[in-house]
């Protein structure tokens, strides 16, 4: 019990981590889809 602090913490500072990353990743995808012209979108 005595490394539930380094546990948790290593926990929290890894899914912030990765949230960040989704979150630019998104981000960036949502910036670069607005450069396609729209009858190239296969999305849509």
């Amino acid at each position: 019990m005595d490394d539930l602090g380094f546990i948790v913490g290593s926990y929290a500072v890894t899914l912030v981590a990765v949230g960040l990353f989704a979150w630019s990743v998104v981000r960036r995808s949502r910036r670069l889809a607005e450069q396609v012209p729209p009858e190239d979108r296969p999305w849509t």
